[in-house]
């Protein structure tokens, strides 16, 4: 039988899962929900499913095994709640929310009803990824140093620090993320942002850098921007001893005397979607690698980085 998955959002995200659930066999796209209608009902015909104005008459009306919710931060509010309450499975764009509050309450929700869970931290699927976990094996990480340079993305909503949380929230979590897969979970960061070139449509930061200590006793900074008007660089590079792993799609693997380059050959959205829709089907979640409650983790480093930044002082990760 083919599993039955429902949409709330339809812009480029939600295409993009989309198109990777129809490479996957018999997964069924039935229904899609969209604050914007005329771009739910121009998606949903594309996939044959049934366009919806409102999230609660989609989730009430129609049989879903799985509901994917990529909407923005802050529009978090009972989807996935009303989701949980009807057994619906979730797989939830990142960042899962704008605060641990909201957050903690999905989470709840989730694992108190056994709910399958997934996030779009796809940067874990990689094939690369996996390189980079095996050449760590039995090493000691000295330091950790990512990267997000970029320009602003062209929503209204990103460039308010209440609805998207600024780019440590919403993009460089990716960075954040890999820096936890692979390093280990962090315990403290400092934070400094400023603004250098921004308009008054816009109360966000447009250049940030956060230290960050490691529950292991290594160190790191997490740079970013989005002032470019060009693509610079997105990536992680790990330091450890006589080893530098450059990670930006691609792996560079840099040793004494030795430098070789991993290409990653896999798409990674596929991956994530595969590995949730497969969970699904067999009852196994051992190849989702973000669950929700994980995700929160990644949320609540962001969180406090805002927090160092706006009070000038370390702050601890909230331990969840």
């Amino acid at each position: 039988m083919s599993v039955r998955v429902g949409f709330i959002g339809a812009g480029g995200i939600a295409n993009a899962h989309m198109n990777m659930l129809q490479a996957i066999e018999d997964v069924q796209i039935v229904a899609v929900t969209d604050v914007d209608r005329d771009r739910a009902e121009s998606t949903a015909a594309k996939y044959l499913a049934k366009p919806y104005a409102d999230y609660r008459e989609m989730i009430s009306s129609e049989h879903m095994d799985a509901l994917y919710i990529c909407v923005p931060p802050f529009a978090h509010e009972c989807q996935e709640l009303t989701a949980i309450e009807k057994g619906i499975h979730l797989f939830v764009e990142k960042p899962v929310a704008r605060s641990l509050e909201t957050a903690g309450r999905i989470r709840d929700a989730i694992e108190k009803n056994k709910i399958i869970s997934a996030v779009g931290y796809h940067w874990r699927y990689l094939t690369t990824t996996d390189r980079a976990m095996q050449i760590l094996s039995g090493r000691t990480i000295g330091m950790v140093q990512g990267y997000w340079m970029g320009g602003m993305p062209c929503v209204s909503w990103w460039r308010n620090m209440n609805e998207s949380g600024g780019q440590m929230v919403d993009q460089t979590t990716h960075i954040f993320d890999l820096a936890r897969y692979l390093c280990g979970e962090i315990d403290e960061v400092f934070a400094l942002y400023s603004r250098r070139d921004l308009d008054d449509r816009s109360d966000i930061y447009d250049v940030g850098t956060a230290s960050l200590k490691f529950k292991s006793g290594a160190v790191g900074c997490i740079s970013n921007t989005c002032m470019l008007s060009l693509p610079y660089t997105v990536g992680l590079d790990i330091i450890a001893k006589d080893l530098v792993l450059e990670i930006h799609g691609d792996l560079k693997v840099i040793e004494p005397g030795h430098t070789e380059v991993f290409t990653s050959g896999a798409n990674s959205m596929l991956a994530e979607n595969r590995a949730f829709i497969d969970a699904i089907r067999l009852g196994n979640t051992d190849n989702i690698r973000s669950t929700y409650s994980d995700a929160m983790k990644t949320l609540a480093v962001t969180l406090a980085c805002n927090e160092s930044a706006e009070t000038g002082m370390p702050v601890g990760v909230k331990s969840l």
